[in-house]
């Protein structure tokens, strides 16, 4: 029985050093993601050098950053906190794809320094606890309402262009 017992506090100290060490590294690959480099004050990393690279820098970064998430989630990481940082690098991987505004926003943007500052905050604080219902769900409401305004521009858009042909 006591040597139940052994491994069991042997397990649990293993699988801290583990977590430890899974979380060093996200916060190592994400400095080299978002700020390693240096000109001058101003600091960035691969994310914006990647997206230099048409379609397939974006895709690479997105990857990394979807990887990184992973790691997060292996290390049990709320479905709340998850959430908050996919939205984060979403919403990097989108912006940083316009053309020429994408390649400046990817030098400012730093989605991967951001998910780091929130999972300390999650495991530090105990912030974003909970379900991720309500955060699925705005979320959610937010792209259609996007999705609804884009077709509403378009069929304006085709209106006026139809008015001027044919009227």
């Amino acid at each position: 029985m006591r040597s139940s017992r052994s491994n069991n506090i042997q397990e649990l100290s293993n699988n801290n050093f583990n977590r430890e060490a899974g979380l060093r590294w996200v916060q190592r690959l994400s400095i080299l993601m978002d700020s390693r480099f240096r000109i001058g004050q101003f600091r960035f990393g691969l994310d914006p050098l990647l997206n230099l690279i048409p379609f397939a820098g974006q895709i690479l970064s997105w990857l990394i950053s979807i990887m990184l998430v992973g790691i997060i989630m292996r290390y049990g990481a709320s479905k709340q906190l998850l959430i908050r940082m996919i939205w984060n690098i979403s919403w990097d991987a989108i912006l940083g794809a316009i053309p020429v505004f994408g390649h400046v926003y990817d030098f400012f943007n730093k989605a991967n320094q951001k998910n780091v500052k929130l999972l300390t905050e999650h495991y530090q604080e105990n912030k974003y606890q909970g379900s991720a219902w309500p955060l699925i769900i705005g979320i959610c409401a937010l792209i259609t309402l996007l999705i609804l305004l884009v077709f509403i521009l378009v069929y304006f858009l085709f209106s006026w262009v139809f008015d001027a042909l044919f009227l």
